[in-house]
């Protein structure tokens, strides 16, 4: 098997990034995209040679100041100005796989032809992501709007030799990095600043890594809530075919066949004793999980759109001999879909702490907060205290950026996405979720344990077994905030086919 991949113009979805990712495979670009590049390149020299008609950030200004003719002889300073001006980010560090993930997009969206860039400088950003590279940029920043700018200015700025980057697991000065890796500065050309700024890679790729852990942490939820199911000695009929196939929405139809599946063979679940009806929680899961299915579905279609896109401004057209100042930076699209993750993923949450409230209650004939001696322990009292808390967050988080906008550049960019604001918020949530289920996981594992000698499903049980191989029963009182963080790196370790996640 090759371990690279060849950027073209075959399209780019979510299982392919992440065997990018998982293989580290290396990225070359294809004759196709050298050919596209060179082409869009070449229209671009000869339109602005000789030419004084004010082309929109090829010799102009930029946002307000789009009205300021550039003389020929100063084009390099502007797009080195503009890359170095808008470098203006804050806060904390952008996670380093999302960085690998913002330069593979702005690749392949160069790649396309459309943008008037050198090969050299797409180049570049190839050499970067294969020898790892990586830029230093901040999460703060970006109004989603007119591209991620100040993001993007801090993933150009190594480029021209400028800026920090991560290099062998230390952040260093990019011209020390360049020196040690015998690469020299990129002198940019007419609109290349532009192409590189303009652009919604840093939006588009925060989503698509909260994709890849939406779709397994949405796997996970039904995995996890089979286990609560048994734990808690549900009545398996809201599980029936026929209860879903009368109002047939994909997801929910998907979670309840799941669940079954999961569940095939469980002693627990055909015991007699069941109550007729049980809390939501556990009866609507078929309902809760598969509206999340159905959004993280929308969003990972929306996403596959976006990453095979061009999302700078201008955009180059040979064959038509136009060179467009439009706005296809602008990140509403992944805004709106952002803020709906968010939101979605929030619920996996809300329902999964609620299920690990009804395991600790002292219901169904199961011990006080699930452990023995109660009162002398307090057992997993408090774990439910934490997920709660993470819960409320969660809550707190999933309000909408979309809807909130803020004039800026002197009124030109009058209407703005904050989808990087969307993007980071909706990562919080993901990860905070993937904390909430390690959380239900311990105690569904340990009700468990209080329906021997029944058993649930051949599954259920290997699947405890080798969670028990890291995480232990617990007898009495110990500091659960180990098991919570153990817990936690058990389930981001569990590899999970693509014909599952996907």
């Amino acid at each position: 098997m090759s371990n690279t991949y060849y950027i073209s113009s075959e399209l780019i979805d979510l299982p392919t990034i992440k065997l990018i990712l998982d293989e580290c495979r290396f990225l070359e670009l294809s004759e196709e995209a050298i050919l596209n590049i060179n082409k869009s390149k070449h229209y671009l020299d000869k339109k602005i040679k000789n030419n004084t008609i004010p082309i929109y950030g090829i010799n102009t200004g930029f946002g307000s100041l789009y009205n300021v003719t550039i003389d020929h002889n100063d084009l390099t300073k502007l797009q080195e100005n503009i890359v170095m001006s808008h470098a203006c980010g804050t806060g904390n560090l952008v996670p380093k796989v999302i960085v690998k993930i913002m330069l593979l997009l702005k690749i392949q969206s160069l790649s396309y032809g459309y943008s008037g860039v050198q090969l050299d400088t797409v180049q570049r950003l190839v050499d970067f992501y294969n020898l790892d590279i990586l830029p230093i940029i901040y999460e703060l920043g970006s109004l989603g709007a007119s591209g991620d700018l100040a993001p993007l200015a801090h993933m150009a700025l190594p480029l021209i030799g400028k800026g920090k980057v991560y290099f062998n697991d230390q952040i260093l000065e990019a011209e020390e990095v360049l020196k040690l890796t015998n690469l020299l500065p990129i002198k940019l050309e007419a609109k290349e600043g532009l192409a590189l700024l303009n652009g919604t890679q840093f939006m588009s790729a925060y989503g698509v890594f909260c994709l890849l852990k939406s779709h397994k942490l949405s796997y996970l939820s039904d995995l996890i809530a089979c286990a609560s199911i048994d734990a808690f000695h549900c009545n398996m009929s809201p599980y029936d075919p026929l209860v879903h196939l009368v109002r047939p929405h994909r997801g929910q139809v998907k979670t309840a066949a799941r669940i079954l599946e999961l569940l095939d063979g469980s002693e627990i679940g055909t015991s007699k004793n069941k109550s007729v009806q049980d809390p939501y929680s556990f009866r609507c899961v078929p309902q809760v999980h598969g509206a999340t299915k159905d959004t993280i579905v929308f969003v990972t279609k929306t996403f596959k759109t976006e990453i095979n896109s061009v999302t700078d401004n201008p955009n180059i057209f040979i064959e038509e001999d136009k060179i467009i100042s439009g706005g296809n930076f602008h990140g509403q699209p992944l805004a709106l879909s952002l803020d709906f993750l968010g939101i979605a993923m929030a619920e996996l949450g809300s329902i999964s702490e609620r299920r690990t409230y009804q395991l600790i209650a002292g219901l169904r004939e199961l011990p006080s907060f699930l452990v023995k001696k109660p009162g002398l322990n307090s057992g997993f009292m408090i774990p439910q205290y934490t997920a709660a808390s993470i819960v409320s967050q969660n809550k707190q988080l999933a309000t909408p950026a979309s809807v909130d906008s803020i004039v800026s550049s002197n009124g030109q960019e009058d209407h703005v996405s904050m989808g990087a604001n969307a993007s980071t918020k909706c990562l919080q949530i993901v990860d905070n979720l993937e904390r909430i289920l390690a959380i239900e996981l311990m105690n569904a594992s340990q009700a468990l344990s209080f329906r021997k000698p029944l058993q649930s499903s051949k599954f259920i049980e290997s699947f405890i077994k080798s969670y028990r191989n890291i995480v232990p029963l617990v007898e009495e009182d110990r500091i659960l905030a180990i098991d919570i963080e153990n817990t936690i790196a058990f389930i981001e370790s569990m590899e999970i086919d693509n014909e599952i996640l996907f």
